[in-house]
């Protein structure tokens, strides 16, 4: 892989959004970047309300991490309040909505 240095004209590579407020919570860095995984792969649902679909082996596959840490991670993030899922029916996958924080709401007061 090449490298060059990056100057104030550099157009930025495709890159996934990582919201500034989310340094503030004590999550792992894999819990991030699979929370930025759900950003970017996200399907809207009949109220507009953007999901993901994603298999554990998906994202076991996505993020090169064993199926434990994929687990723990989307413990985390349900934890922090940056997930929702939506357990569906036998036979249908789950659902994954993800959701913003809000940066007062990440602040230590």
């Amino acid at each position: 892989m090449e490298f060059e240095f990056m100057t104030a004209d550099t157009v930025l590579p495709p890159c996934m959004p990582l919201p500034t407020a989310m340094l503030q919570l004590p999550i792992s860095s894999t819990a991030e970047v699979m929370y930025d995984a759900t950003l970017a792969a996200s399907t809207e649902d009949t109220n507009g309300i953007l999901f993901v679909r994603f298999p554990i082996v998906e994202l076991v596959a996505a993020s090169s991490r064993g199926s434990v840490t994929v687990k723990r991670s989307l413990k985390e993030l349900e934890d922090a309040g940056l997930i929702l899922r939506v357990r569906r029916g036998v036979g249908e996958l789950n659902r994954i909505y993800t959701l913003l924080p809000k940066k007062e709401g990440c602040r230590d007061e």
